[in-house]
């Protein structure tokens, strides 16, 4: 699998990603086990989790497949802090509780060191200066290669990046941001990734197809054993079952026909090619779904097939973010 950049530093990745939002809850540690295996024999590195997907129990089933089966070498680990079940405060990014929840991490994954370490959403209630001071520390202490955020706006981001390139110091750039980004979802294009282009931050697309939408597998109701049948995921598919997101649907399946590949395909990587993306982060359910998923190594879509798909999804953008001189 071709290696990317992410951003400005020297950090490769493979240019798709292994989510493992479920692991631990609806995949178990067997199925897990198969996905790594699959994604690592196809020249997979980027492995993406998160302190609080499962409960921790991501991370922990991570952990024990480390050396054990891929060794930890070939992995890069990615894994995120800041989001807390409270109902009061649903991000902590104060600098005590970030450098509590890596060394939490480290010991559920049974590693010295995460490859790439990110701030998992902007906390209004802390300074982001200090929120930014965690990241130092924790590069600085070796117990983080990269640093990144995730789900920061525009100017969060902007903030963020800058503060991190500007202030005096030694201090860790801002590698990387994840966000969700696809073709039912590309709100990402009106501040963010301007930002996340001009200051040398590599994109990271979280959900890239759709929440499984754009495999067009809802295309007929809601299949059962998708995520759209689960009680805890449907909330999540939702959002993306209306009638802009089936006219969308409805584009990428003609492409597919017309390029005789499967929608999936056709979905992946047209976000894999977009403008500063490093890595989309794909979340297979089983080996199958991922197998498939990895099969768009070898698809570049033609031109006027992006072109095409730009025009059918394109979000409604103007002052102040295009030329607003002849409105």
């Amino acid at each position: 699998m071709e290696q990317r950049h992410l951003g400005r530093t020297g950090l490769r990745v493979s240019r798709i990603g292994l989510g493992t939002l479920t692991w631990g809850r609806d995949t178990d540690e067997h199925d897990a086990a198969e996905l790594l295996k699959v994604f690592w024999e196809a020249g997979g590195t980027l492995v993406d989790t998160a302190d609080v997907y499962g409960d921790g129990e991501a991370e922990y089933v991570l952990g024990q497949l480390i050396e054990g089966l891929v060794p930890r070498r070939d992995l890069v680990i990615s894994t995120k802090a800041g989001s807390v079940p409270d109902p009061d405060r649903r991000f902590d990014g104060s600098r005590g509780h970030l450098l509590s929840a890596l060394d939490a991490s480290l010991a559920r994954l049974g590693t010295d060191y995460v490859d790439l370490w990110q701030v998992h959403a902007f906390d209004p209630d802390t300074p982001l200066e200090e929120t930014l001071q965690a990241l130092d520390l924790a590069v600085s202490t070796g117990r983080a290669r990269y640093a990144g955020v995730s789900n920061f706006c525009g100017w969060q981001l902007a903030k963020a990046a800058t503060w991190q390139l500007s202030a005096p110091g030694p201090r860790t750039r801002i590698a990387g941001t994840q966000m969700e980004y696809s073709l039912l979802q590309r709100g990402v294009e009106r501040e963010v990734l301007p930002a996340a282009l001009d200051l040398g931050v590599g994109l990271l697309p979280s959900s890239p197809l759709g929440r499984g939408v754009l495999t067009g597998k809802y295309r007929n109701g809601t299949p059962a054993g998708s995520r759209g049948a689960s009680e805890h995921m449907a909330p999540f598919v939702a959002p993306y079952l209306d009638d802009t997101a089936s006219g969308i649907v409805d584009a990428v399946q003609t492409a597919a026909d017309g390029l005789a590949v499967t929608p999936l395909q056709v979905a992946l990587a047209w976000i894999r090619d977009r403008p500063g993306v490093a890595a989309p982060i794909v979340g297979a359910r089983n080996a199958q779904q991922l197998t498939a998923a990895l099969s768009v190594e070898t698809l570049s879509l033609p031109d006027e097939i992006c072109r095409a798909l730009d025009d059918v999804s394109a979000p409604v953008h103007h002052y102040p973010d295009q030329d607003w001189s002849t409105l």
